[in-house]
């Protein structure tokens, strides 16, 4: 096995863990039997990933990317012919789907997005960019957000597989808790209409798919926060300064009051968020609510532990992924926007 630490700094997608985590039946827990998902809800999801990236956080990363990435859009609107020829080896952990939606010169404002879906007899021609799409590099097809005509109601979305004539996948990045992301050309990229997820008038129903990945990304947040309190506590237990175990200096407890309380504020809003969805896809006012507080609460936490109590190895293996679910999908201050 890779330690946590190793983990956490190895470069490329964790296949290995991904083939595990299907085995296990970690991959597709809330989608449909019928698609080759567990059937489960988006609460089981949530405690999944929450356990799996408490203990590692690369690890939730594959979780993040089986059941709330664009894999749960995907799903949900797909046809049964896209499902039936792509899910397959996703569900697998043999494949990795990829979101193309954030542009170069859009960036959070997906409504302004210009990469070009126009039809082409039998089919369309896409021509744009896209930056910014977690596993870019490694993916085998990509859900990309496109426009087929003017206007909010002219936006909807496709499928490309890797390879088709005139689409190129950049050098690889990183973002800082070392998933990978490549920039997309499409040149002229001519795919069937059967690879049609979401035609016009569709963006609603894709942002609404986007808001299971952002409460993925909550989830993964408030995991990373609880860790290093975990951390943060057995140490404040064990390590003496001054002939007191620090645990006993009321600043200290103070803080870990406060680390306390915003993790369990925050888990309250993503389980709500949750609970609120059903069957069915989280709302934009809850899902921005709970996102928000468990980034900040994240973010918070692991600051604090590795600032007063924690230090030298785990700036890296906390602070990284902690910061990254802060700044990853959306900016925090696009949750704060209430028209999200």
């Amino acid at each position: 096995m890779i330690a946590t630490a190793e983990r956490a700094r190895a470069e490329g997608y964790p296949w290995d863990v991904a083939r595990r985590m299907a085995e296990l039946g970690l991959m597709g827990i809330a989608l449909a039997e019928d698609d080759g998902g567990s059937g489960g809800t988006l609460v089981d999801s949530i405690l999944a990933i929450q356990a799996v990236a408490e203990v590692c956080p690369r690890s939730g990363d594959v979780i993040q990317a089986g059941n709330f990435g664009p894999v749960r859009t995907f799903a949900e609107y797909g046809t049964p012919e896209q499902k039936e020829r792509f899910l397959g080896p996703i569900l697998a952990g043999h494949a990795v789907i990829s979101l193309g939606m954030t542009e170069p010169q859009a960036g959070s404002a997906v409504t302004e997005l210009s990469t070009s879906a126009p039809p082409d007899r039998d089919g369309f021609l896409i021509n744009g960019t896209k930056i910014f799409g977690t596993h870019s590099s490694e993916a085998d097809v990509f859900l990309v957000y496109v426009r087929f005509g003017p206007g909010l109601n002219g936006i909807g979305s496709v499928l490309i597989e890797k390879g088709t004539p005139g689409f190129t996948i950049g050098k690889p990045s990183a973002f800082m808790n070392g998933e990978d992301w490549s920039q997309l050309y499409f040149d002229t990229v001519r795919i069937p209409k059967e690879n049609v997820v979401l035609g016009e008038g569709g963006f609603c129903k894709q942002i609404s798919g986007f808001n299971v990945e952002r409460l993925g990304n909550a989830a993964r947040a408030v995991a990373v926060g609880r860790h290093a309190f975990t951390l943060a506590r057995a140490h404040a237990l064990e390590r003496k300064q001054f002939g007191r175990a620090l645990c006993e200096f009321q600043g200290l407890q103070w803080k870990m009051a406060e680390m306390s309380l915003k993790l369990e504020s925050a888990q309250l809003l993503l389980m709500r968020a949750a609970v609120n969805a059903g069957d069915g896809l989280p709302n934009a006012h809850d899902t921005a609510m709970a996102k928000l507080a468990c980034n900040e609460a994240g973010y918070f936490a692991v600051n604090e532990a590795v600032r007063h109590v924690l230090s030298g190895p785990y700036q890296c293996r906390l602070a990284k992924p902690a910061r990254s679910g802060d700044a990853n999908v959306r900016p925090n201050q696009s949750e704060r926007c209430p028209s999200v």
